[in-house]
């Protein structure tokens, strides 16, 4: 996906990358537990499936594989796999508990050229959340072509229900980055940009958030406890 006003002249320099992670992990860590005990974490898991997506959607089906795994000791996680591409299309998925259902439902998925259509994830995880409480949205993409004004009104009305957005950018693209940071700001959530040589990195703080969804901060510090110092440095806010 293309910006109007071209990528090459809207690039800023890559901020340090362990000042960002510390940064991602402190706003993580400030994020209220909400998980009622018996039930089940819930959490939105939106993506861009725009043209400019498709090198890094296999990368996604893999990661949200293990977001499930990371969180079966906890009682579960469910969620729901959101994307847009195309002209216009906008598909949520169901509610599922398991990695195979959801591998299932991106695996048919294949990226096509449209503009970004972040208000209607922001829309319909309003919606969702008023019919059940939802823990979190996760949302991973990498341009912004719509309105920011019109973005800023609905991450305000998703932070007032309480649903915090962990914003995930792939590459520095300034317009995306801007918006990106104050959807994760108006909702009390967390902003993070990754590159095609994070990987890991971006396993590692999904797997993070989904715990805090499943299990609340003391299951996040469990997990700290077997993961690398970008957990464990999250682990040490929490205290």
């Amino acid at each position: 996906m293309t910006n109007s006003m071209g990528k090459d002249e809207r690039q800023v320099p890559d901020r340090p990358a362990n000042a960002e992670i510390e940064a991602f992990l402190r706003k993580v860590a400030l994020t209220p537990a909400v998980r009622r005990p018996g039930h089940k974490g819930r959490l939105i898991f939106a993506l861009d499936a725009t043209a400019s997506r498709e090198p890094t959607w296999d990368r996604a089906c893999q990661i949200q594989t293990e977001m499930f795994a990371e969180t079966a000791a906890l009682g579960g996680l469910e969620i729901q796999l959101c994307f847009f591409r195309g002209f216009n299309e906008f598909r949520a998925a169901p509610w599922l508990s398991d990695s195979a259902g959801l591998v299932k439902h991106m695996t048919v998925v294949r990226c096509l050229s449209g503009q970004t259509q972040i208000a209607k994830v922001l829309r319909h995880a309003i919606a969702e959340t008023r019919v059940r409480k939802i823990n979190a949205l996760v949302y991973v993409g990498d341009c912004m072509e719509e309105e920011i004004d019109e973005l800023a009104q609905l991450a305000g009305e998703l932070g007032l229900l309480g649903v915090p957005a962990f914003v995930f950018q792939e590459g520095n693209e300034l317009t995306a980055q801007r918006a990106f940071k104050r959807i994760a700001k108006l909702t009390n959530g967390a902003y993070c940009s990754f590159d095609a040589a994070s990987a890991r990195q971006l396993r590692d703080l999904l797997s993070a958030v989904a715990v805090y969804a499943a299990g609340g901060r003391l299951a996040l510090a469990d997990y700290a406890a077997q993961r690398g110092e970008q957990v464990l440095q999250l682990q040490r806010q929490i205290r």
